[in-house]
């Protein structure tokens, strides 16, 4: 009697542990629901009201029987240079990214597996330029661009941004998680720096290389002083302005306003959708290597 007693115990606290479990899962997912609906929902009312048609009263949801998706086609129709916005934006945040991409890379493997005099002095200066605000700086960026002849013009929304101390630091924590043993043996194999570099270094660093491109799209693509500063011609602006124009230009037309900004969104939005992964790798990686 007492072993079956002790089995109809055992039994009885395992379903109450599995009950317990099941009611915080089903809690926790409640919670990151709630959490997405409330961080989507600026993006989900922007839909909304594009899709409502040209009204002064919009709703919270639209009539699902009538919607009219013309905005997003005439909201290019009435901005004729909102293509070319979009394309500023692309070229300057893709160049960006690759010179950054570029320079990050050839100081961190410097920093991280060179020895020379003054290694130590040099990346503590890097990290001190990630203490300077880009404030203090902007106006000596802009006398430069201004003397240079560079403003209305893609060198000038891009040069100031081709070298990063976080893109640096990132890349040179990165490749110290790299053993310095495959360095000697490649160099034993006959292997030089600059292929050891593009053919073994680099590839093991994909996940860092990913969260740096994402990291700095994403920043250039959403600046709004810099551009607003060095460029003064309607065609050579980036969305962020542009968009910030047309809505003050448009101000009583909500479906035309959301629809614009929805398609300023929308290349940022495949970028973190389709980088996700790669970006959560990077950002993990050193925690998982140690």
């Amino acid at each position: 009697m007492s072993a079956q007693t002790g089995l109809v115990k055992t039994d009885s606290y395992y379903g109450s542990f599995q009950a317990i479990r099941l009611i915080k899962k089903v809690a926790t997912y409640i919670l990151l629901v709630a959490a997405s609906l409330i961080v989507l929902f600026p993006l989900f009312f922007s839909f909304s009201l594009a899709l409502q048609g040209p009204t002064i009263a919009p709703t919270l949801l639209p009539d699902f029987s009538k919607l009219d998706f013309s905005a997003f086609g005439d909201a290019f129709k009435i901005e004729k240079n909102l293509g070319r916005w979009i394309l500023n934006s692309f070229v300057v945040s893709l160049l960006v990214t690759l010179g950054q991409l570029f320079t990050s890379s050839l100081a961190a493997y410097a920093l991280a597996t060179l020895n020379f005099p003054g290694k130590n002095i040099f990346f503590f200066i890097i990290l001190g330029t990630l203490m300077i605000p880009w404030e203090s700086t902007i106006i000596t960026n802009y006398l430069t661009i201004s003397n240079w002849g560079w403003k209305d013009s893609y060198q000038g929304l891009v040069v100031p941004f081709l070298s990063t101390g976080f893109g640096i630091f990132l890349m040179r924590q990165y490749f110290m998680t790299i053993p310095r043993d495959l360095y000697e043996a490649a160099i034993i194999d006959g292997c030089g720096r600059t292929r050891y570099l593009w053919s073994i270094l680099l590839p093991l660093s994909r996940p860092a290389l990913g969260t740096l491109a994402v990291y700095a799209f994403l920043n250039t693509w959403n600046q709004y002083y810099w551009p607003l500063l060095v460029i003064d011609a309607p065609e050579w602006r980036t969305t962020q302005v542009g968009i910030t124009v047309f809505r003050s230009s448009e101000i009583a037309v909500f479906n035309l306003q959301m629809a614009a900004t929805i398609i300023v969104m929308l290349p940022t939005l495949l970028l973190l959708v389709f980088g996700q992964r790669q970006l959560v790798r990077g950002l993990t990686a050193g925690a998982l290597k140690g």
